[in-house]
């Protein structure tokens, strides 16, 4: 039997979620689009043929009948809607970022049976698995030095949304709403960070947020990288390297990569590798479908799907410490950031810099 799926929140995400149920090959169906605005989502379901739609979530899963619940809606409403999901007995697959603080996060984290999935599909590609197997086997060496860069552009009408570029509703800007992504990308592969020291500004766009911050983050690995999120670079482009001792593993792509995307270059005397980097995982490219027929498989085995609140908790605490640093300038440990810091309630923190001064672009 198909699992039967819920959509909440008819907006651009969703369409992405929609086009993935959709390659599941028949394992998975939507029954139900959910949103504020009743027209939003009876065009929504038009367009993806979903048979019913409403506008309050609790009355969809009170008729029962739902296996996954994919919430797509702006950051500030995560925590609300997956405890609804959650009392009823329904696990989540749940959007980036998951909450708009670390607080937020661990409030859902102590839910008693929790069953939360975050979408961080940049994890699920081949070519990232065929690094990560690379990296358990020590085959590549230590990892030395890596560049992560998400360098995007959003010009002012898409800050236009209510809830676009405020610290209230979306959390933050570029940090974690766009670079997230491949940050998430690169904890998978080099595991847990250690400090980090950042530095964050409003260059342009019309926020209350940052639209650019630029960190150096060490590993316990000992591995350094440079980390930038922005969203004024009119070339777009978004690049892992790292540097390993035997290698160099680099992806650049825009929104989601394939095999092709990725460059690999052995060190002087490590020629071979050329054959364990060809004999790897293959042919699939990252992004929803990818991440959402492992959820598939762990719903149906009765396992915890991936991502856990506890996997995407170290990427978010990532993106509260390069807030905490930037905002405070001083460089942030791990786990530094817990109950009474004032970054844990909100990444804004004790205040951004520019608070007490007019937009760059609206005086």
């Amino acid at each position: 039997m198909p699992a039967r799926c819920v959509i909440v929140g008819a907006g651009a995400i969703a369409g992405a979620h929609a086009a993935a149920l959709a390659e599941q090959g028949g394992r998975a169906q939507v029954v139900a689009a959910v949103d504020l605005d009743p027209d939003r989502a009876r065009r929504f379901a038009h367009r993806w043929g979903i048979p019913r739609t409403a506008t309050d979530l609790k009355e969809v899963l009170a008729g029962g009948e739902v296996d996954l619940v994919h919430i797509c809606t702006p950051p500030h409403t995560h925590p609300r809607l997956a405890q609804q999901c959650l009392t009823a007995g329904v696990p989540v697959l749940l959007e980036k970022p998951p909450a708009i603080s670390l607080r937020d996060l661990d409030t859902m984290g102590d839910t008693p049976h929790a069953s939360i999935a975050v979408v961080f599909q940049h994890r699920f590609g081949s070519a990232a698995d065929r690094v990560r197997r690379l990296a358990t086997a020590g085959t590549l060496g230590r990892p030395l030095t890596a560049t992560c860069q998400t360098s995007w552009y959003r010009d002012d009408v898409y800050f236009a949304a209510p809830w676009r570029g405020t610290w209230d509703n979306e959390g933050g800007g570029p940090t974690m709403g766009h670079g997230i992504h491949q940050m998430d990308l690169m904890l998978s592969i080099l595991g847990p960070w250690a400090q980090v020291t950042a530095m964050a500004a409003r260059q342009s766009r019309p926020t209350q947020t940052e639209d650019l911050s630029c960190a150096v983050v060490r590993f316990e690995n000992g591995a350094l990288a440079t980390v930038v999120n922005s969203v004024v670079s009119p070339r777009q482009t978004s690049v892992l390297r790292i540097d390993w001792e035997h290698a160099t593993t680099e992806v650049e792509h825009l929104y989601g990569y394939g095999d092709d995307d990725w460059r690999f270059t052995p060190a002087p005397g490590h020629e071979q590798l050329h054959a364990d980097w060809s004999s790897g995982p293959a042919g699939t490219p990252s992004g929803h479908a990818a991440q959402l027929r492992v959820v598939l498989d762990a719903l149906a085995d009765g396992t915890p799907p991936p991502v856990t609140l506890a996997e995407a908790r170290d990427t978010l605490e990532l993106a509260a410490a390069i807030y905490a640093s930037s905002f405070t300038a001083r460089p942030v440990r791990r786990g530094e950031i817990g109950p009474g810091h004032p970054f844990y309630t909100r990444m804004d923190g004790t205040g951004a810099p520019w608070h007490a001064t007019t937009s760059p672009r609206n005086p």
